[in-house]
């Protein structure tokens, strides 16, 4: 019994002093969810992500990148999608990442975004118009 209690007693402090350990900038790197890969780097005194990779990043063809047809700048139709900053200014408030940007080269559109660190490889963002529980969650695991 003693030995049972002292395990969950170093589980809840392992799982604390991450929390409390979390450094900003550990969401600096590159990270790959199922669709996606970006990656984050800081602008400043917020963070931001360029889209390395993505599903639907290529004509039928599988090498000729696409660009940006659907963005609501016509003068950015033409830039190819591979690169382009997809999110910005994340800013990291008291343990979570508020108040950013996700642009979808799929409609064109910018939403909503927060994030959160669930461990030092596993981020997961919520990208939303509106209010957060109308939106889209995405889990990301960190790219050695």
């Amino acid at each position: 019994m003693k030995k049972a209690m002292l395990a969950v007693v170093l589980l809840l402090f392992s799982v604390t002093s991450f929390a409390q350990k979390i450094s900003p900038d550990n969401i600096i790197g590159i990270w790959q969810c199922v669709d996606y890969k970006i990656e984050i780097f800081r602008s400043k005194d917020n963070y931001s992500a360029k889209l390395l990779w993505s599903k639907d990043m290529f004509e039928a063809d599988g090498k000729t990148p696409k660009k940006d047809v659907k963005n609501p700048n016509e003068k950015l139709r033409g830039r190819f999608i591979q690169g382009i900053v997809h999110i910005s200014a994340l800013v990291f408030k008291e343990g979570e990442y508020v108040d950013g940007k996700l642009y979808s080269v799929q409609d064109g559109n910018t939403y909503s975004l927060k994030a959160k660190l669930k461990n030092i490889n596993n981020l997961e963002t919520r990208g939303y118009k509106g209010i957060p529980m109308i939106g889209k969650t995405f889990n990301w695991k960190r790219v050695e």
